[in-house]
């Protein structure tokens, strides 16, 4: 087996410099099972960021569903076959009446890719609305509404970005009762802009949950009044759940369910297969053909029979396992958990979340946001054996996101851990 040396040193040479790898020292993967991965040396991790293998590593009933049909058949969607079918009619039975129809892709970029283009031919408009603090995917279009970098040449005239939401609970801003009026009064000059322009408002993207731009607490019905400006003027809503998606924020399938909002197009992926590539666009049958018939759209390995018995293995075992009530159950025990820790170490924040998907502000002496130590955590946590990593505009946010399948011993070990790495940060601190 090659060295930690060599690896890096090969993947610089063959993959390009600059491919990212987390933490100070690199994990080398070789197994996964449940919410646990094993590196080249035997040491066991507690898989705490990954929300791929959403059933957990390696579920059986999901690799013997793939391997049966690897088995039987595996070919593009320009022939007849029931296993996209019977996933497609799953998967909108768990949605409102109104989408009933997906056009199936392999990543959540595309999915994007497909709902911005969707949302232009059904408005005949371009202008894309987003959040300034926001990701959604690695396409030219895509990017162009990513706030990581900007696109070469800059922003094209078609996207306007409005702040994220702070929301009412957090550690460094003061709680604002008028924050929703605030926000859609923004997007309401963004709308005219676009319409002064003659871009007009296509559609507002955003993922319901604000997953990358730190999950703020936000009462239900907090984006009413921005998503009826975007109503009025035409435009749709998309929503990007690629991330809170499938139980996910526990309680409910879907991050737009808890934040009270009806959306026009629903984007998947990460989850849907269990690490099998899957993604989706769901719509109505009226907007997926409109693109259809504009666009001719085809994907070649977007819901292909191996693909499809993935995601079909995928949402039975969250239902047979009964693991969005899961989410929440445990979810919550973790959060109090966590908000014990906030109370006694001063380097944490607020800590909040939803579900399966929590984490707690990282600050220093004065209160301010703290990157750097919150890197400290993380690494120091990978020592550990538990992998969690961090995000947010400062990148200050303990991100933990473990597989739903994580069980009360297993959260017992997360927080004991956390807790004997705050209690040597607050020796080094002193």
């Amino acid at each position: 087996m090659d060295t930690q040396e060599n690896l890096l040193a090969r993947r610089q040479h063959l993959l390009g410099p600059s491919v990212p790898t987390f933490y100070d020292d690199p994990v080398h993967i070789v197994k996964g099972k449940g919410v646990w991965l094993w590196d080249g040396a035997g040491q066991k991790y507690l898989d705490c960021y990954n929300n791929v293998p959403h059933v957990g590593h390696c579920h059986p009933k999901v690799v013997e569903a793939i391997t049966r049909q690897a088995s039987t058949l595996n070919t593009h969607t320009r022939y007849l076959h029931e296993g996209i079918l019977d996933y497609v009619e799953n998967l909108t039975s768990m949605f409102a009446e109104n989408l009933t129809s997906a056009i199936m892709v392999c990543s959540g970029s595309e999915a994007n890719d497909v709902a911005l283009r969707m949302a232009q031919v059904m408005t005949g408009k371009r202008g894309i609305i987003c959040t300034d603090n926001t990701y959604h995917g690695n396409t030219a279009l895509v990017s162009q509404i990513g706030s990581r970098t900007e696109p070469i040449g800059g922003y094209s005239d078609f996207v306007s970005h409005i702040p994220s939401p702070v929301g009412s609970e957090t550690c460094y801003e003061h709680s604002d009762p008028l924050e929703p009026q605030k926000l859609a009064a923004i997007v309401q000059q963004k709308i005219d802009a676009f319409e002064e322009s003659g871009v007009g408002l296509a559609c507002l993207i955003i993922c319901p949950y604000f997953a990358n731009e730190g999950f703020p607490t936000l009462n239900k019905g907090f984006l009413d009044p921005l998503i009826d400006r975007v109503r009025k003027a035409g435009g749709l809503i998309i929503a990007d759940e690629v991330q809170p998606g499938f139980g996910r924020v526990g309680n409910t399938w879907w991050g737009h369910e808890m934040i009270g909002i009806q959306p026009d197009i629903v984007t998947l992926g990460k989850p849907m297969g269990n690490g099998f590539p899957v993604a989706a666009v769901v719509a109505s049958q009226e907007t997926v053909g409109g693109f259809r018939k504009r666009f001719k759209y085809f994907n070649t390995f977007g819901g292909n029979p191996v693909a499809m018995a993935a995601a079909q293995a995928t949402l039975a075992v969250i239902e047979e396992e009964g693991l969005v009530n899961h989410a929440y159950t445990i979810g919550h025990i973790a959060l109090n958990r966590l908000k014990d820790l906030v109370a006694k170490y001063d380097c944490l924040g607020q800590a909040r979340g939803s579900g399966l998907f929590f984490g707690a502000e990282v600050r220093d002496q004065k209160g301010n946001p703290d990157p750097e130590t919150t890197r400290m955590i993380v690494n120091a946590m990978r020592k550990k054996g538990v992998l969690i990593n961090s995000l947010g505009k400062h990148q200050s946010l303990l991100k933990i996101r473990p597989p739903l399948p994580i069980n009360i011993a297993e959260i017992d070990f997360l927080i004991n851990s956390l807790e004997e790495v705050l209690v040597d940060l607050e020796k080094y601190r002193n």
